[in-house]
């Protein structure tokens, strides 16, 4: 007959609890809650809101979380968030080709092939506007 074996508690990952009643935020959830938080005509960068999070490192995998937003509810403006360089690196994963830049321009930003115009003017970090 086979022993029964205690859980170790300690080895398994514990979902830490909020004061406000949720669970400890996701990754994704965090850039998204970034994301829906990049003013309107303002844009910023993968790697800023990787940075944000502390993972700098983690652009890529902020740029998948970008890919996956549209069916998040609430909404996130994944279209004004653009590579270091202000290109729209993003633009294959939206309905159309040219829908997030049409998205940029109703906002009143320019962009001149594939890439968001006065860039460094138009940039929203979100680690210095957020006080982290």
């Amino acid at each position: 007959m086979p022993v029964k074996r205690k859980r170790n508690l300690t080895r398994e990952k514990l979902n830490p609890i909020k004061p406000s009643g949720k669970r400890e935020e996701s990754f994704f959830e965090l850039v998204f809650e970034i994301a829906r938080q990049i003013p309107k005509g303002r844009v910023t960068s993968y790697g800023a809101i990787a940075a944000c999070i502390g993972a700098k490192s983690s652009a890529r995998l902020v740029g998948w979380a970008m890919n996956g937003s549209g069916k998040v509810r609430p909404k996130v403006p994944a279209h004004r968030v653009v590579n270091r360089n202000g290109m729209l690196s993003g633009k294959h994963h939206f309905s159309s080709p040219d829908m997030m830049e049409k998205l940029l321009r109703k906002e009143g930003i320019k962009v001149k092939n594939d890439q968001v115009a006065d860039f460094k003017k138009l940039f929203w970090d979100p680690a210095l506007e957020l006080g982290f």
